[in-house]
């Protein structure tokens, strides 16, 4: 039997801050101008360029997403926050009805949108798909968050790994479906250096306040920064470790030191420019994210979609109407 060979493809993104921003601002204007109606067409407009610009393997993703579909998930959402917020302030304990009614809905919608999001995305023109079922959704984005308050978040990194597993082990791409091990120690390894840090932070702040040392007000911001790259680089790198396609692996190495450094470049940009920047600052730190990502595929990926496009055309995709809400999540 022959070895098939393993071959190494980076993530990369070919679009630039000049470009989005021309994007970013004329859906910005048009958006204001219809009342956030517009927005959705600019969601459309934004992830088609993301996607498009972002390649693997010598091809790029693309988005198909529908605006009308997206409006629709908006006003779902939107009817369901007014009527909270309205009913809250009349009547309390009929507003704390209407909460735990949209928490009881909330699962079902997310699957929808989860499978909005998927099959409205492809790679080489062969879409992603989303098979998770309601009953396990109620389990993951219901019951376990809920535990993980009673539990005053003692579960929260429990809560965590299974949103995960449920996300991963239910996407599929073509007729394959994705894989996701990370143990559940390894979550709460993480949360627990963080825990830890906050710790640390807090008792930094009190000894600087006691001691009344000016330049806590540089050092404990400083800290706290930190501490968010941290978690940030840490997680993403955590999950999609443990993530794979079949045969195929996927890594990330995001490190803490240049996230930390765009990160708070990006938002010194942003300040500066009374928001103009966002468009670079979102570009930038996507490209940094993209380009240390990459996939392991043994053998000839151009073979594994093809044979992935013929095994999935010859069952029968699923109409693009049964997944027609996306609530934005």
């Amino acid at each position: 039997m022959q070895m098939q060979q393993q071959q190494e493809h980076a993530f990369e993104f070919t679009g630039n801050g000049w470009e989005y921003f021309k994007i970013w601002i004329v859906n910005l204007l048009l958006s204001i101008l219809t009342l956030g109606i517009y927005s959705a067409w600019a969601k459309v407009r934004r992830l088609q360029y993301f996607y498009r610009n972002t390649r693997l393997a010598d091809a790029s993703f693309d988005y198909h997403g529908t605006p009308k579909a997206i409006l629709k998930g908006r006003i779902i959402a939107f009817i369901m926050l007014t009527v909270y917020s309205v009913t809250i302030r009349v009547n309390p304990l009929l507003g704390i009805t209407i909460a735990l009614m949209i928490a009881v809905v909330m699962p079902w919608l997310i699957v929808r949108s989860l499978r909005f999001k998927l099959y409205n995305s492809s790679y080489r023109g062969l879409r992603f798909a989303f098979a998770g079922s309601d009953a396990a959704a109620y389990t993951v984005f219901l019951l376990f968050p809920i535990l993980s308050v009673v539990t005053l978040y003692l579960l929260m990194p429990f809560t965590h790994q299974r949103i995960k597993q449920y996300q991963h082990c239910n996407s599929q791409f073509g007729d394959t479906f994705f894989n996701f091990d990370a143990p559940v120690k390894s979550f709460y390894g993480i949360y627990l250096k963080v825990l830890g840090m906050f710790v640390g932070l807090a008792i930094l702040a009190g000894i600087f306040s006691v001691a009344g040392l000016p330049f806590m007000l540089i050092l404990l911001p400083v800290v706290f920064l930190f501490i968010m790259a941290y978690m940030a680089v840490s997680l993403p790198n955590l999950i999609w470790n443990a993530t794979t396609l079949g045969e195929h692996t996927i890594h990330s190495n995001l490190k803490v030191r240049p996230y930390l450094w765009i990160g708070f470049t990006n938002l010194l940009g942003i300040v500066f420019t009374l928001g103009l920047f966002i468009p670079f600052a979102t570009v930038r730190m996507l490209r940094y994210k993209l380009e240390n990502m990459s996939l392991t595929a043994m053998g000839d990926l151009g073979k594994f979609v093809a044979g992935q496009a013929q095994a999935t055309s010859a069952v029968g995709e699923e109409t693009a109407e049964m997944f027609d809400v996306d609530i934005s999540l």
